[in-house]
């Protein structure tokens, strides 16, 4: 597999002029690279395939969720950029809801071999395809670009969403880390979601069956009760110490 680009050097040089060829409402339509560009600041992130390891469970998700800050420091629109055809690009960003990223499909690789990005996976069975990459566009000029190493495999280490997002603000808040371990009819999990939402804080609600709910919880906490809240990679416990939590931050503030 080839693994050598020219992409390197684009930093300062505005972006390929090409035309898209996409889906929109159930028929064939284009968008141009002009209409996506000018006058825009715009973040790019270009990856190997829709439905791929890395891309699904990594790249797009993290773009999607740090979308409304992106949004907040200036950007116009965040777009992913991928060798695959509009079909498959359609279908990959409906099964991820990946509602705040644009999905763009290079079905030739136009873009990407003007952007110098263009490498052969042949030996996958990809053909030719987008070495990973993101970039910052404003006015149709790349300002900065984030280039994987020249790396065997497909390395994830520069092209990432918070690396991008500390470049335009290092100081920007990202959202929280939010989970909650919750059970049908539990009281207090509807008093720790309720409270959440009050305090503007959104959250991923994991319910448990009644069946299996205490094994799963003490497995997890070392207690059997539920609501479990955990914010940030931290147990903050059940609606008392969330409760307690939710006063200190308020203080805090």
């Amino acid at each position: 597999m080839s693994i050598s680009h020219t992409g390197a050097g684009h930093e300062g040089k505005p972006v390929p002029s090409v035309t898209f060829r996409i889906r929109k409402d159930n028929d064939w339509a284009s968008i141009t690279t002009e209409q996506i560009f000018k006058g825009r600041t715009v973040v790019v992130f270009s990856l190997p395939g829709a439905f791929t390891p890395t891309c699904s469970s990594t790249h797009l998700p993290r773009y999607n969720e740090l979308a409304d800050t992106f949004f907040a420091n200036g950007v116009d629109e965040i777009v992913c950029v991928s060798v695959n055809d509009p079909f498959v690009m359609a279908e990959w960003g409906a099964e991820q809801e990946a509602d705040k990223v644009t999905l763009i499909p290079d079905g030739n690789g136009t873009f990407t071999e003007g952007m110098g990005l263009l490498v052969d996976k042949s030996d996958l069975g990809f053909g030719k395809r987008s070495w990973r990459y993101s970039m910052l566009v404003k006015d149709g000029v790349v300002v900065k670009q984030f280039i994987e190493p020249d790396k065997a495999g497909d390395p994830f280490e520069v092209s990432d969403a918070d690396t991008m997002l500390d470049f335009i603000n290092p100081r920007a808040k990202k959202p929280d880390q939010v989970a909650i371990l919750t059970r049908v009819g539990c009281p207090y999990c509807a008093k720790a979601k309720a409270l959440l939402t009050e305090l503007g804080i959104r959250y991923n609600e994991i319910p448990l069956g009644h069946t299996k709910r205490s094994q799963v919880v003490r497995a997890i906490t070392g207690e059997g009760t539920v609501p479990q809240v955990f914010i940030n990679g931290e147990r903050i416990g059940g609606w008392d110490a969330l409760e307690a939590w939710a006063g200190r931050s308020k203080k805090a503030a």
